[in-house]
């Protein structure tokens, strides 16, 4: 536990040490003082740092002058940081019970509290606070908080101590800009901790900058070859920058290093997905269930690729194995739902998310999909109780914003689609489902008091713009938009667009040729129809809204 050992004393403690016979220059204290002292350089055990602290103690009560009261306050303030390491270290390093392990970290927290209001400016003693309020018991995160800016503060001679400061700090943050502020100052100062580099590439990957998150796991896989974990997280990355050919062989390589791991495979069925390669997923995920028959993550997965194949019978196969598993677990009731919902099963799968809101009313997820099931099962007013609901709970949940626009647009309250709309697309204003069913709202409504034309416009060109003018509804509102401002001939050709794209399916085709008809008579299109006499919304693209 300890090590004993002579070190060299600072120049202070020696001046201190030489003259303290002189005890005409140095208070009553002093003999206690040279004994805490020659006490301090033989330091074995718990006993001796105790020992060192009363005497010390006993000095400054005694009476010290100036020089040897500030001496004296030093080194009870590296005593009592000391003891309060010993200890740390014996609550994780040797086996207690939970009572024992709570007593040793209130002894520690209040030796630091001393060492800090003797002297605040030590960093490792922040961190040290810091770290122990992290753990039951502790005095909770606002505690942590500042304590980590205090050892961050006072830590530009311990580059270490900041390092691993800022570093816990930016695991706290809820920002991901400033938790990236933290790790990149963390690494600035210990550019070769592998640990904070894995962590900064998560952080980067989140931000959507994958060519930076990758130079960080490079890094760290230079340092450190064989940490599987760091090849999966590099090759995610590889796949969200569409370079699958390296994502796969690094999981290859990940896969050689952890044989008997399940993640290697799991992450390269999804590459696999991501290629539409779903042959190859599904021999990933069943090398995988040859491992784990019983795993419910890698038979929810598996269902998913099955999905994507047009397997529905195996893909529900898969679930129902799943649900016979967990059956109360929410991610399968969740995936079941879903795929009925697919199936165009509304009914059934109205019944799966009512199941999960019982298990958990405050789950606002499970909330908003079983809103928009009731949107496709044109109970729009049922939905829009729904999302009233979540948005008093949490009114930045802009896909309830979203999701109640949509509900309102089905039933005629046009006025109210786009006062939601307005509210959506100022939290997410890139998102082409919120662009597109506003300007469809704003080109076709009945209402000439709410039609906008010119800003309809823009907010299509906007959705084409993002769907590389590929998505046949999102045409459709294109034209719709420009019929409304009076430019028909360019209504024809993007309608035009829109029929030969959407023309395979049937139901929807029908409507798209309706509204080119329309434009060739120069005619605007108008939404005038409530849900209860609206034709079914297009099936491939819909998500709780007649316009997809």
């Amino acid at each position: 536990m300890f090590t004993r050992a002579r070190l060299l004393l600072p120049a202070v403690l020696l001046s201190a040490a030489w003259f303290a016979g002189f005890a005409f220059a140095a208070g009553k204290g002093q003999e206690d003082l040279d004994k805490a002292t020659e006490a301090k350089l033989s330091v074995a055990t718990l006993g001796d740092l105790g020992e060192v602290i009363r005497l010390t103690e006993s000095a400054l009560k005694k009476g010290l002058d100036a020089t040897n009261v500030e001496f004296a306050n030093k080194l009870l303030a590296a005593t009592y940081f000391q003891r309060a390491q010993e200890i740390s270290k014996q609550m994780f390093d040797e086996t207690t019970t939970a009572e024992d392990f709570q007593q040793r970290r209130r002894v520690v927290v209040a030796d630091l509290e001393k060492t800090l209001k003797l002297n605040e400016k030590q960093p490792q003693a922040h961190l040290l606070l810091a770290q122990l309020n992290m753990l039951p018991g502790g005095d909770g995160m606002k505690s942590v908080r500042k304590s980590l800016d205090k050892a961050i503060e006072f830590g530009d001679e311990d580059s270490t101590s900041k390092s691993k400061a800022l570093a816990l700090r930016a695991a706290l943050q809820e920002q991901e800009d400033k938790k990236l502020a933290d790790f990149d100052e963390a690494v600035r100062l210990t550019p070769d901790d592998v640990t904070l580099l894995r962590a900064r590439g998560v952080t980067l990957a989140n931000l959507d900058k994958n060519e930076a998150a990758l130079a960080d796991f490079n890094r760290a896989i230079e340092l450190e070859p064989t940490h599987a974990p760091t090849l999966e997280a590099k090759a995610i990355v590889l796949a969200q920058l569409k370079k699958y050919d390296e994502a796969v062989a690094t999981l290859n390589r990940a896969k050689e290093l952890n044989p008997k791991s399940l993640s290697p495979l799991l992450h390269l069925a999804k590459v696999h997905a991501m290629q539409q390669k779903f042959d190859a997923a599904v021999e990933d995920l069943n090398q995988a269930l040859a491992m784990d028959s019983e795993n419910v993550a890698v038979l929810l997965l598996r269902a998913g690729v099955y999905q994507e194949k047009g397997d529905k019978k195996k893909a529900m196969d898969d679930v129902d194995a799943a649900a016979k598993l967990r059956p109360d677990l929410p991610l399968v009731i969740r995936t079941r739902a879903l795929l009925l919902a697919n199936n165009e099963q509304l009914d059934e799968a109205a019944v799966e998310l009512e199941k999960l809101v019982k298990l958990d009313p405050k789950d606002s997820a499970t909330q908003l999909q079983l809103a928009m099931i009731y949107t496709m099962k044109k109970q729009s007013s049922k939905a829009i109780l729904i999302y009233t609901a979540i948005l008093k709970a949490a009114p930045d949940e802009w896909q309830a914003w979203r999701g109640r626009g949509d509900a309102y647009l089905n039933i005629g309250k046009h006025a109210d689609a786009i006062a939601d709309y307005e509210k959506a697309l100022k939290m997410q204003p890139k998102d082409d489902g919120i662009l597109n069913n506003f300007a469809w709202v704003l080109a076709t409504s009945p209402d000439a008091k709410l039609r906008d034309g010119p800003r309809a416009l823009k907010l299509a060109k906007l959705a084409c713009e993002l769907t590389e003018n590929k998505v046949p509804h999102i045409l459709s509102t294109l034209a719709a938009a420009y019929a409304e401002t009076g430019d028909f001939e360019n209504a024809i050709k993007w309608s035009t667009k829109a029929v030969e794209l959407g023309g395979k399916d049937k139901e929807s085709g029908e409507a798209l040729k309706k509204e080119l008809d329309t434009y060739k008579a120069k005619k605007p299109v108008r939404e005038s129809l409530t849900e209860d006499a609206a034709p079914a919304p297009p099936k491939p693209k819909n998500r709780g809204s007649r316009r997809g």
